[in-house]
């Protein structure tokens, strides 16, 4: 899919990762991504989904709750083969609150920013056994990621991989061991 567009029109509240942290955040991952089952509970537009299926993840688990969002990312997501993919409209704490899944291999959380979801999703992660210690989880918020913020919230031994910062978004890789 290298090089296809995918149109999104604006929907409030959206904040899409830029071209910049997508390519930093692929860089980081070029290795370990084929094959590998992945997490997008706050897809958006799906670019980080999208782009994972592009290049090589056997599945990815796209939930949207906004609707409109969640139309076009259907939209889109028609190009490739259902198999590669489930797409769900739910609020994603609610869906993984209730959902019977194997742990993921990759997360991405782009949450929307000042709603301070991070911590909910994490601790959920944690608790449903959604990650294990094969697990990645990229991270992008409106404040620097920490150590001390990661152990309060994944019942992990958490180790940051990489870090970055591009204009008001941070953005980070982790990487999980046994306590």
């Amino acid at each position: 899919m290298k090089g296809r567009k995918f149109p999104f029109k604006d929907v409030d509240g959206l904040r899409p990762t830029s071209g910049k942290a997508r390519e930093t955040l692929f860089n980081w991952l070029q290795f370990e991504i084929s094959g590998k089952t992945i997490l997008d509970p706050f897809s958006g537009t799906g670019a980080l989904g999208i782009e994972a299926l592009s290049r090589g993840a056997s599945k990815v688990y796209f939930i949207e709750k906004n609707s409109k969002a969640f139309k076009i990312l259907k939209s889109s997501l028609n190009l490739l083969n259902p198999n590669q993919y489930n797409l769900i409209n739910q609020d994603s704490i609610k869906y993984l609150e209730k959902a019977d899944l194997l742990p993921f291999d990759i997360i991405f959380l782009d949450p929307p920013f000042n709603k301070e979801l991070l911590p909910s999703i994490l601790l959920l992660l944690s608790r449903k056994k959604l990650i294990s210690t094969k697990s990645k989880i990229y991270i992008e918020s409106e404040y620097e990621i920490n150590i001390e913020f990661l152990n309060s919230n994944i019942m992990y031994k958490c180790r940051i991989v990489k870090q970055k910062k591009s204009g008001n978004v941070h953005y980070c890789l982790i990487s999980l061991e046994e306590l």
